[in-house]
Parts: structure tokens; sequence; C-alpha cells
């Protein structure tokens, strides 16, 4: 079976009714697995994971992604997390027997769909039209609360949708990309300012490890902070380093580390790297679980 993965992160963290009808939409997709749904209220964001054959994902897509602009209003949206729009981003990711190439492919089809409906698209990482736009963090920099001016700016055109912005849905941003793994560690403080200065010294762009991208969150129900991230390359930093990175650091600060959180769905690899690391067992893999084998036999 030829399989893609998409990963919509959509701008509805708290009112499960609305979560569950914008996944309905997916569920009712034949052809079409959902995965996982993973909702944080601090962040007011979900991320769905479905997969599927390349020629019913856009679909179920496209689908899901007109039920949310129905039901989300970003008026009233106010979180942790940055967001341009109600469907904020829409990654997809070749799993099995499909070439990045088909992905860009479906991503554009599945952006020129939503910028049919009058929403602005912007197209990252390898379905990106220029090298400015490549990087999540640049499209969304200004996040929702700038993007009229952004939208103004010729040198900040939509790849597709109009030029204007439509304040209940603002932007989405639409890519192919390799699998990444979000990744957050709570800290036991209050202080916001502890995880913003640890996420600028783990993030690679400010001279920090490879492959990281990293924020600050105030978790308000938690009644902790968060150092949130994205690894977009486990092979090369995987989350054994970024833990112990991050525990070294926030010793220094005489805070603890509270939990760490991975959202979503991860790779086998993933905790292969962290088996290697921990118990110092590089020969360890996942075919030494006797539920995997049972699923290839299967």
């Amino acid at each position: 079976m030829r399989l893609l993965e998409c990963v919509p992160n959509i701008s509805e963290g708290k009112d499960e009714k609305k979560i569950a009808l914008i996944t309905e939409e997916v569920k009712r997709c034949k052809g079409v697995k959902l995965l996982d749904v993973s909702s944080d209220k601090d962040h007011h964001r979900s991320v769905l994971t479905f997969i599927g054959e390349p020629e019913t994902i856009k679909d179920a897509a496209v689908s899901m992604a007109l039920k949310a602009i129905e039901l989300i209003d970003m008026r009233d949206h106010h979180g942790a997390h940055p967001r341009l729009g109600a469907v904020d981003v829409v990654p997809f990711v070749p799993i099995q027997g499909v070439e990045m190439k088909e992905a860009v492919e479906v991503a554009r089809e599945f952006g020129k769909e939503l910028g049919r409906r009058g929403v602005p698209v912007f197209y990252y990482e390898e379905a990106a039209t220029s090298p400015d736009r490549r990087d999540l963090p640049a499209i969304r920099k200004g996040e929702y609360e700038g993007l009229e001016k952004k939208l103004r700016d010729p040198k900040w055109k939509p790849d597709e949708g109009p030029a204007w912005l439509n304040p209940k849905s603002g932007a989405t941003v639409v890519g192919a990309r390799f699998p990444l793994v979000a990744y957050n560690v709570n800290l036991k403080t209050r202080d916001l300012n502890i995880a913003k200065e640890i996420a600028k010294k783990v993030r690679f762009k400010d001279g920090g490890l490879p492959y990281v991208r990293a924020m600050g969150v105030d978790l308000k129900e938690k009644r902790m902070v968060q150092v949130s991230m994205n690894l977009t390359n486990y092979r090369v930093t995987g989350i054994p380093k970024v833990f112990d990175f991050i525990r070294e650091e926030v010793l220094k600060k005489g805070v603890e580390i509270g939990e760490s959180e991975i959202v979503g769905l991860i790779p086998l690899g993933v905790l292969e790297g962290i088996a290697e690391h921990y118990i110092k067992y590089p020969k360890f893999s996942m075919r030494q679980v006797i539920e995997q084998r049972i699923l290839e036999f299967e």
C-alpha cells in the first residue's frame, strides 16, 4: 500500500464538540485512517494525524479544512502557540511507497483548492516556491495579528488565494516534509523568561542543537512553563540529546523538569534512539518487540 500522511494543525484546542465535528470529516472519508488527535488547551490547538493513499488524502484534508474554517473564528482565538489561521499548517509526509515529489504535488493541489475557497495559502518546506518561504517560523512571523499588514507587502503575496485578510479564517501554510517530532519539556516554574532563555539556547538558529526549533510557552492551566520544540531530523538530534541538554540548563537555574510530552505520532526510530541512549544498547531494534513482530507476521 502507498501511504501518505497528513498532520494538520488547527486553531482549536478547547471546544471538544468543534474538534469532534472537524475530525469526523476525516473519519467519513473512505480509504483514510485517522490515527491520532492531540489537543492542548493552553496552546489552543489540535493536531490531527491521518494516513491513506495519496489520491484519498487530499480529499480528506480538504473536507477537514473546510469544516475547520466554518467552525473556527480567528477573531476570538487566543493561545500560547503561534498561528496564522483557523487551519494553521497542513504538512503532507511520505511514509511508504510515496516519493517526496508526489507529496509536493498533493500539497499544491490541496493549496489550490483552499485558495479557490478564499483562503491565502503559503507553501513551505519541500513545497516552498522560494528559499525565504521554506521555514515555517519565517512565514508565521507576526502571526495572525500581523497578517493583514503582511498580505499588503508584495514580497508576501500568497502562493494561492487572495492577497487580503479574511478576519475569520486567516491564512494557511501548506507543505511537504519528512517526519518530525513535536516534543515539549515542561518546567516546574511560572517564570516564562526561563523557558524562553532555554529555548533560545537549544534551538539551532541561535547556535543550539542542529534541527531543533524551540520557543518558551506559558502553561497557565498546568501552572508551569514549557520549552516547546520541533525536532526536524530526529536521526541527527533526537529526544535524548534534547532532554539531557535542557536538564543541564534547568539545573543551573535551580529548576526541575516536571514532565515531557510527545505531541502526535512518531516514527519507530525515535524509540530506538531513546533505548540506545538510556540503556546503552546500540543494537536495539523495534523488531525485538513482540508486538512489532506480530504486526509483521500479520
